[in-house]
């Protein structure tokens, strides 16, 4: 009853994007397609604050959900901050620090290069991280920057220069962004080998997944460096729908793999200017939307069934929940 009471009464809003044009939210709506879709959390955040919550389907304030393949755009930040410190360049080849890589064809591959997927490495199973020692014996089966293949090997790749940079990249990101944002991840996977899965493996409760993306839409409150922030939202000539471990739903955009879809729809592309995204198996999904400056945390069940079976009829899609909550046609 106390849901569905706030439900209502939060039912539309008005958002006043930067250039003026009023927009209008429909959180009941939204709530209510993503709940029919396995939804445990829905919120909503504008200018820093929460506009909207919703937990439904077991989903509570409290609790933690795996964010599967959505943990990925934790590296991009990652790098960022290393570039303030001094650790890492964008533009540096993986093999200043791996030094197995300087005798052959992988001493090419700079760290831009593995984490917008264009290394020529392939990606490896979905959902089936290898240790990192075996993720850095791969080898290029492209030229780099030649093709784009999605995968958690070259994550775990970025896990052990992480590793031998700081010890643990996790203990990194938690010191470097997590602590000052006060969020504390439920649960992070880790392999046989003793490191943390980077690829996928995270869980974090709806208010601190939005405090993360709020962090990334205030360009890092100069904790980590803005231009190289930045690039992770720049999309590559083998993939212009994905940045540095973020998607962008944008035309051109290339899907994960066969059987999988990423939604673009051009016309919410017009009306709301870029639309910035960490995904995750299961359709978890942190939408990041400059020009609104509106955050979106959505979570759900299912991500052992999305992994093994394709797309279910009339099930979740990107685009029809942003036209459903940003009350646009079809």
């Amino acid at each position: 009853m106390l849901r569905r009471t706030f439900l209502t009464a939060a039912a539309a809003f008005a958002a006043a994007p930067a250039w003026g044009q009023s927009l209008s939210l429909n959180f009941a709506a939204a709530a209510a397609y993503s709940a029919a879709r396995r939804g445990v959390s829905l919120l909503v955040m504008q200018s820093g604050r929460i506009a909207f919550e919703d937990y439904p389907n077991a989903g509570g304030q409290a609790r933690g959900w795996e964010l599967a393949s959505g943990t990925k755009s934790f590296t991009g930040v990652i790098a960022a901050a290393a570039v303030q410190d001094g650790l890492l360049r964008w533009d540096e080849p993986c093999a200043e620090t791996l030094s197995e890589w300087r005798a052959d064809e992988r001493r090419r591959i700079t760290l831009h290069h593995l984490l917008s997927l264009t290394s020529g490495i392939e990606g490896g199973p979905i959902a089936r991280p290898p240790d990192y020692a075996v993720a850095i014996a791969a080898r290029p089966v492209a030229a780099p920057g030649e093709r784009f293949a999605y995968g958690p090997t070259p994550f775990q790749i970025f896990g052990e220069i992480m590793r031998r940079k700081t010890g643990d990249p996790l203990a990194y990101l938690q010191r470097r962004v997590f602590d000052p944002l006060s969020i504390r991840p439920t649960h992070w996977r880790r392999g046989a080998d003793g490191n943390p899965h980077m690829p996928s493996g995270a869980a974090l409760t709806a208010r601190d997944w939005a405090r993360f993306g709020w962090f990334v839409l205030q360009e890092g409150q100069g904790r980590v460096d803005e231009a190289a922030l930045a690039q992770c939202f720049i999309g590559s000539r083998a993939n212009p729908g994905y940045g540095l471990s973020w998607w962008l739903l944008r035309r051109g955009l290339v899907a994960p793999g066969r059987g999988q879809r990423v939604d673009v729809d051009p016309a919410l592309e017009q009306r709301l200017g870029p639309i910035h995204m960490a995904a995750g198996a299961g359709d978890q999904r942190l939408y990041l939307l400059p020009r609104q400056q509106i955050v979106i945390a959505r979570q759900a069940t299912g991500i052992l069934r999305a992994l093994r079976s394709r797309r279910e009829p009339g099930g979740y899609t990107d685009a029809e929940f942003l036209r459903t909550l940003f009350d646009a046609p079809g």
